[in-house]
């Protein structure tokens, strides 16, 4: 069909800006930054996760990120699978801790030994639930600190399989950084955590613009009013000794506890860990050698 007139646009051809019509970023640019937010965390989680071994700070390491499918991303075995929601948008993210993991940090709480039962039983109890719902509640904070999401990280909801967890596609790709945590010398326990490589970019920062020019002035000084005069009470916990009910309702007046002072006792401000230090004396009054801030 010839038209009888030749045709003329009505208005401008659109005009996009090269920077809307860029490319998003690949895994190989993604997973420096996504190692880099990993070794953050490692060192966050020392202190965060202190109050699991009884005040002690422990050791975390974090390997390289490695890419696999979402089905392959829970240990085999009795293991605790979360799913947690990520910054205002709510990506996803999730994390796994194996069952026995869970069961001897539940007996340790409870004023045990740190053993798991063998056998493992088929399913976690109720109460080692409530423990999974505080490592998560412990390392929500740093984990968002890590990654700079203004919106936090909170916990969705949690089961044993990736099956029933029924999120993400077995073939979805994750980006997965595994997190060896040693306290003493008790066995090392493992934590591990997936970002799905759709939304790896929002969740490393590497898609959010580039922050504006920094406002000129000094950041305010603690050592100057009016913050100088603001009273705070600081606390040392000493001793923090739990005990099983059947020897807690079997106290006698005489009996002697066992109450030894951990190496490191944290210094919190209200329920803000501020560091660790040693217990010791000065002009006969005991005083706290801080070991480390945090």
């Amino acid at each position: 069909m010839k038209p009888q007139r030749p045709l003329v646009a009505q208005r401008p051809l659109a005009r996009h800006s090269e920077a809307l019509l860029r490319p998003a970023p690949a895994a190989a640019e993604l997973l420096p930054v996504l190692a880099r937010a990993g070794e953050s965390l490692a060192r966050k989680l020392r202190l965060a996760l202190a109050p699991l071994h009884g005040g002690e700070a422990a050791m975390v390491e974090c390997s390289p990120p490695a890419e696999m499918a979402a089905g392959a991303f829970a240990p085999p075995g009795l293991v605790a699978i979360s799913l947690l929601a990520a910054g205002a948008t709510g990506h996803p993210l999730l994390s796994a801790i194996e069952g026995d993991t869970v069961l001897r940090l539940l007996d340790r709480a409870f004023g045990g030994p740190g053993e798991a039962p063998s056998p493992l039983p088929r399913e976690l109890p109720l109460s080692a639930e409530l423990m999974v719902q505080r490592i998560e509640t412990l390392i929500a904070a740093p984990l968002a600190a890590a990654l700079g999401l203004e919106g936090g990280i909170r916990p969705s909801r949690r089961a044993a399989t990736m099956a029933e967890l029924a999120v993400l596609a077995e073939v979805t790709p994750l980006a997965v950084l595994t997190f060896a945590i040693r306290e003493g010398a008790r066995p090392a326990w493992s934590l591990r955590l997936g970002f799905p490589m759709a939304s790896l970019a929002d969740l490393t920062g590497a898609a959010r613009p580039a922050p504006g020019p920094a406002r000129a002035g000094a950041p305010a000084d603690p050592r100057d009013p009016p913050f100088a005069d603001m009273p705070l009470t600081v606390r040392a916990v000493l001793v923090d000794v739990p005990l099983p009910l059947a020897t807690l309702s079997a106290l006698e007046i005489g009996q002697v506890l066992a109450v030894p002072v951990a190496r490191s006792v944290p210094l919190r401000v209200g329920e803000a860990l501020v560091g660790h230090g040693t217990v010791g004396e000065v002009d006969d009054r005991v005083a706290l050698q801080l070991t480390q801030l945090a």
